[in-house]
This record gives C-alpha cells, structure tokens and sequence, in this order.
C-alpha cells in the first residue's frame, strides 16, 4: 500500500479551496510509475467481473474513454495504489474533512487516433450522493497536453450546483445553462502536467479533457473519494446497485473503505 504522508503546502490547500482544483507534481515515484502501467495495462487487456468496463473498442464511448471502474476490486497491483492512504490523506489534507472514504476508482484511456474530446461536465451530478464535496485525483501516467489529451478546469465553478449530467456522446454546452450563466469559459485553466503528478478537483468543478491526437493511448487513474458520513441519494449507479441501500443510508463499509 502507498501509506507514506505527503505533505501539501498552505498555498496548494488554499488554491483548492479557493478555486476547486489544483495540481500537485512528483506524487508517484518513477519506479511507482512503471509499477502502476504495469498493473492498469493487465487490469484492462483482462476481461474480469469485478471491475465494469463502459464500452467496448468501436462503441461511441469508447472513442470519448476507454473506461474500466472499479480496477481496486479486479487487480490486487491497483488496490496497492487505490487503497493507500497517501492520496485520501491529501485530499483530506485539501478539504479538511474529519475523514475519506473510497467510492470508486476508474482507468481512463484516451486512445489515440479517433479520439473525441471529454466535453465540459461536473463529475457529482453523475454520483449517488445527497451532500455535495465528494472528489476526484486524476493521476498522470504520460505527460500530457493539448495534443493528447490534457484537462482543463474553470475556476471557482466548484460553487455552481443544480447542474445536471452531461451525455459524453452528444453533449449540450453546459455554459449555456441558466445556472451557468456569468461563467467565462475563456478563464479555463490547461493543466499540463509530466507523469507522475496529478490534479484534485471538487466534483461540481467545471472541467474539459482535449482530444488525444497523439499515436499512443493517454493514460490516467481517477480516484473518487468522498466525506465519511455522505448519503446516498436513492439514485441508480454501478458502485451502489445491489446493495440493498435505502435512501439516505451512509455509503460505506467494505466497498467504500475509509481510507484516511
């Protein structure tokens, strides 16, 4: 397991809370690194029951991310990595949350060639959470830019909800919404970063991932975490359906371990 602190900054703790997201080079080494593509390349070239793919190479999705959920719960290489506490504790280092629990992992491929650009979207519309300040880490496994796939993040627009999900495939402009309106998209932040750093972004955070134009897949490992203590909303998802949760029962247990 990665249990080793790092420690952030005040300056990086203030920027997140100030403006939704912030970016934190060097959080895995490069031995760590090749260990972790290692362990994603198995995890997706295997077709487990454990972990959930999106779509398949061919489908419309696809072409948007090549998408497996829940990699932790497939391959014990990727629960080394997931279930560590180094990122859970600086994300509670970043929100100041008593403590963190998991809610779901997912490996992002971008593949190169026909690649379509993740459009602008907040994440916490799509999860089953009544409270909001659920979070992501998205971990670099290539060095990534505009020709290949790197993010980008509106500030401050962690403060905007009532927003609805967004359809990867055939997206409204999520600037048009009446919500929305006063946001300046032309204030995104391009978050280029080497491998090995990462981004943490509050789920109602505006954010954008450009087409991958380069001849390789852009790889990257996103981890949800959220407040121990969030609810769940009643809502259909794939991380909560079977449970046998009722509206308003925590989310957590062995599924959403607490991780910090």
């Amino acid at each position: 397991m990665l249990n080793d602190k790092k420690v952030l900054s005040k300056m990086q703790i203030d920027f997140y809370r100030e403006n939704g997201f912030v970016q934190v080079d060097d959080v895995i080494s490069e031995e760590e690194l090749e260990e972790l593509r290692t362990y994603l390349h198995e995890t997706m070239s295997t077709a487990g029951n454990r972990s959930v793919q999106t779509d398949r190479e061919g489908g419309a999705y696809y072409k948007v991310l090549n998408q497996r959920v829940n990699t932790w719960r497939e391959h014990g290489g990727m629960a080394r990595f997931v279930l560590g506490s180094r990122f859970a504790d600086m994300g509670k280092q970043l929100t100041g949350y008593d403590g963190i629990r998991l809610f779901h992992d997912h490996a992002l491929f971008k593949m190169p060639h026909d690649s379509k650009p993740t459009p602008w979207h907040q994440d916490w519309p799509y999860w089953p959470m009544q409270e909001t300040g659920a979070f992501s880490v998205w971990i670099a496994l290539d060095d990534v830019d505009e020709h290949n796939g790197c993010m980008m993040f509106v500030p401050k627009t962690q403060k905007i909800k009532n927003l609805k999900s967004i359809d990867f495939i055939t997206p409204n402009d999520i600037f048009l919404d009446e919500e929305a309106r006063g946001v300046d998209r032309n204030k995104a932040v391009v978050v280029r970063m080497k491998a090995g750093s990462c981004t943490f972004h509050d789920g109602l955070t505006f954010h954008y991932a450009h087409a991958n134009q380069s001849d390789k897949p852009r790889r990257a490992l996103a981890i949800i975490f959220m407040a121990d203590g969030t609810t769940w909303n009643g809502k259909g998802h794939i991380c909560t359906d079977g449970l046998g949760l009722n509206a308003g029962d925590a989310l957590k247990g062995g599924l959403f371990p607490r991780l910090a």
